[in-house]
């Protein structure tokens, strides 16, 4: 069997473990015994042997993998010591493979004894340094951790940190019909894709990912630097709701390592899965056209970006006629040739082709360059989630910059003109560098700032600037135009998106260390300002309680009060 069909495998027996144990009702343990060096309570023969066979005690249910800890001097430690972003490599001194929450228990437990910092990795797609910093000397790798399934005890469906975006649509439509609005790149693994707030194409008919968050399974570490496992769940009765509250949007590696998320749409009754989360279009009518560069002119150009950001101004309301429809305007440098837009509507909707024709010939009117029809095509709702190729990312094997905005109105005009003097730079070739912009709002402005971690919430656009390239040797040409770029956007507001009457800060997902530096952010607005808004305090109390020996900090991690 191939490695993809032993994974598979693997993630069925794991489903049907986890659901028995949680369906059971199977209690938390309390703290573990304090772990050896060299892989701690209940690390099993696999902890440091590079063996992968482990079976020791407290690994959780049977026949889950690990534990496994890769060092230095194994052959598979430069994959392991790297995320997608390939700008960063770590050098920790080792990492460990988990397949249970008792396994991660262990693994934190150690860290803090042996005083080694530990971080945790799920999809590895984090944008910064945060995993791979050299002060990070234990990297817990949860890709394992990948079990998605229903707890009938919870009336809530269970992910796991470590499964991808992609195999737990398919797990929860094609079990039980039902999906959570999450984001277009199937890879992307739920660990921190949830924790940060989670968005997608179907955000605007259903919300965030965070805003049918029932519950979290959590590895803390208190005061003593006692590791334990918590449960938090939304009830008003519960009193850990208010550390369930500070994961639904505070970004990863922060509070401690979530091991298990449950989910139940809010207000969702009856015990019929069925009807506890979104169920998703059976079909969608997905569309790409592009535009070409040749002979686009700076008032074709800016025509085009004023009536996409004036459209969604217009059709972001929560129960808009057009909340099935998700496009990304996607302006991209000169050096591509072309730059294009994607858009899926619920192809049962009435008149859904005639709803996405107008919208087209809306964001072209008055451009006067015609759009080229690349695709389009009804195709059924799971394959154009997984495999469609219209809203995926680019290959990660790449080196990438990320910025971010969200903006509450249409782009003003200087605005556009920068978009433009960028994007048409003839100093800089870049054909994978542009800005994803982004049809947003719908039940995502249904909630209110505080019901969850995520302030913005009355936003109709959200931005993504990124640029890929591939060798060492062009770090710097790529940084500084990305960076010039975003400054001469924000140039009114200090450089960044000042949350204002028309942008929003930013999104912490698309982390920017670059919002920390007063040369790159002059706004007098601090990063987690930008990121939280109002929020942030709350957030540091959760800190000061979940966390009060910041044993999981980074860059842009939620700080102890007091310390900024």
């Amino acid at each position: 069997m191939n490695e993809s069909g032993a994974r598979r495998r693997y993630s069925r027996r794991q489903v049907v473990a986890g659901a028995a144990a949680v369906g059971a009702g199977v209690a938390l343990t309390g703290p573990v015994g304090r772990a050896s060096a060299d892989g701690g309570a209940g690390a099993g023969t696999g902890a440091g042997t590079g063996t992968g066979t482990g079976t020791g005690t407290g690994t959780g249910a049977p026949g889950a993998f690990g534990p496994l800890t890769v060092r230095p001097s194994d052959r598979r430690y430069a994959d392991l010591a790297r995320g997608a972003n390939r700008r960063w490599t770590g050098t920790p001194d080792a990492v460990r493979l988990v397949g249970s929450a008792d396994q991660v228990l262990a693994a934190v437990q150690e860290a803090v004894d042996t005083g080694r910092k530990p971080a945790v990795r799920s999809g590895g797609h984090c944008y910064e340094d945060f995993v791979t910093s050299d002060d990070v000397r234990l990297v817990i790798d949860t890709s394992f951790l990948d079990a998605v399934g229903y707890d009938p005890a919870r009336r809530a469906f269970f992910i796991e940190p470590g499964a991808r975006l992609g195999d737990v649509y398919r797990a929860l439509y094609k079990g039980w019909g039902v999906t959570v609005p999450g984001g277009t790149c199937p890879t992307v693994g739920a660990g921190g894709h949830i924790v940060g707030g989670g968005y997608g194409a179907l955000s605007r008919l259903h919300g965030l990912v965070v805003d049918h968050l029932y519950g979290i399974e959590a590895v803390v570490v208190d005061a003593n630097g006692t590791a334990r496992k918590v449960l938090a769940t939304r009830e008003e009765n519960d009193p850990l709701r208010e550390l369930l509250w500070a994961h639904t949007g505070a970004g990863g590696g922060s509070l401690g390592v979530v091991t298990r998320y449950w989910m139940r749409a809010p207000g969702a009754g009856g015990t019929d899965p069925a009807g506890l989360l979104p169920q998703p279009p059976s079909e969608l009518l997905v569309s790409t056209v592009s535009w070409p560069w040749e002979g686009m002119t700076e008032a074709a150009f800016c025509t085009i970006l004023r009536n996409y950001g004036r459209w969604c101004e217009r059709n972001s309301a929560p129960g808009s006629p057009y909340a099935s429809l998700f496009s990304q305007l996607k302006p991209a440098h000169r050096s591509a040739g072309s730059f294009s837009m994607t858009t899926q509507i619920d192809a049962s909707v009435p008149d859904a082709a005639g709803l996405l024709d107008a919208f087209l010939a809306e964001v072209g009117r008055g451009a006067g360059i015609a759009h080229r029809v690349d695709d389009r095509r009804t195709i059924p709702w799971l394959h154009a989630t997984t495999s469609w190729p219209g809203f995926t990312a680019p290959d990660t094997t790449m080196r990438f910059k990320a910025k971010s905005a969200y903006m509450r109105k249409g782009f003003p005009e200087e605005q556009l003109k920068a978009f433009y003097r960028h994007l048409a730079r003839d100093d800089f070739s870049g054909p994978m560098s542009l800005v994803m912009i982004s049809a947003y709002g719908g039940r995502v402005n249904a909630v209110s700032a505080g019901d969850t971690a995520v302030p913005q919430r009355d936003s109709v656009m959200k931005l993504h600037y990124v640029t890929f390239w591939q060798d060492a040797a062009g770090d710097a040409r790529h940084l500084a135009w990305i960076r010039e770029f975003y400054q001469d956007v924000y140039a009114a507001s200090g450089g960044v998106p000042r949350p204002g009457d028309v942008t929003d800060g930013c999104f912490v997902n698309y982390a920017d260390a670059d919002l920390n530096e007063a040369r790159w952010n002059g706004s007098g607005v601090p990063w987690h300002e930008l990121y939280f808004k109002g929020n942030y305090r709350r957030l540091q109390a959760a800190k000061a309680r979940w966390d009060p020996r910041d044993v999981f900090r980074h860059g842009q991690s939620v700080r102890l009060p007091g310390r900024g």
